[in-house]
């Protein structure tokens, strides 16, 4: 179901970000015909480039995953953590650059970094954003390269729950995993169309400080015994 819903907020992505998926599958036609450099083939390889890092990490997460990953004390301390890493790299840095000026080597550092999003509690999309933002990259850029690449990771992990419904036989199953991404899907386009009027304006704060105070608030009713 976690992953369900995930489903949902990728084809709300995939609505969103039309423009952009038609000029990446133009930039595929260009690679095919020898246009690597066009501006639509730069795109696609960006993409590229970004997710090869997690899909190799995650194929090896995902036949050997550690128990110590699934503990609420390590979900609570990365939400923490990359919630105040957010807030330095989104006050620290200088908004200039925009996807048009990334480069191989800004799209593999993003990538790289989302890596660390296989750790429950950092935030595929949180982590990336930071990385962006520590490059150089301006806010809505950053949240729009994420969103990139989220089409990506999410595809591959819905590729695997949909063989695992199937594999289940289960018409209930079934019926969940599409009322999941349904809901998600509404609710992921008017989050996505939210957050980009937001950032238009505002910065990162908001979001770092919500990490923050959940993820003390998880902190101090684990250590209190509370929870756990």
């Amino acid at each position: 179901m976690d992953v369900a819903v995930h489903v949902g907020t990728l084809l709300a992505v995939l609505l969103y970000f039309r423009r952009d998926v038609l000029r990446m599958l133009l930039g595929l036609k260009d690679i095919g015909s020898g246009k690597a450099k066009s501006s639509n083939a730069r795109l696609f390889l960006y993409v590229l480039v970004s997710s090869l890092p997690v899909i190799i990490a995650g194929f090896a997460l995902n036949l050997y995953e550690p128990d110590w990953l699934k503990t609420l004390y390590v979900i609570a301390w990365m939400t923490l953590i990359f919630g105040i890493v957010l807030w330095y790299a989104d006050t620290k840095t200088t908004s200039v650059k925009k996807v048009e000026q990334m480069t191989y080597k800004d799209a593999l550092l993003i990538g790289l970094a989302q890596i660390i999003a296989l750790i429950p509690g950092t935030s595929r999309s949180g982590i990336t954003m930071t990385a962006a933002r520590f490059l150089g990259y301006n806010r809505t850029d950053s949240a729009h390269y994420s969103l990139l690449l989220a089409m990506v990771a999410i595809s591959g992990a819905g590729a695997l729950i949909g063989l695992s419904v199937l594999e289940e036989g289960s018409t209930q199953l079934g019926i969940d995993v599409l009322v999941g991404v349904i809901f998600s899907f509404f609710s992921g386009l008017i989050a996505i169309f939210a957050m980009m009027k937001f950032l238009e304006r505002s910065t990162f704060t908001a979001f770092a400080l919500y990490r923050v105070v959940l993820g003390t608030a998880l902190l101090v009713l684990l250590y209190a015994g509370v929870i756990g």
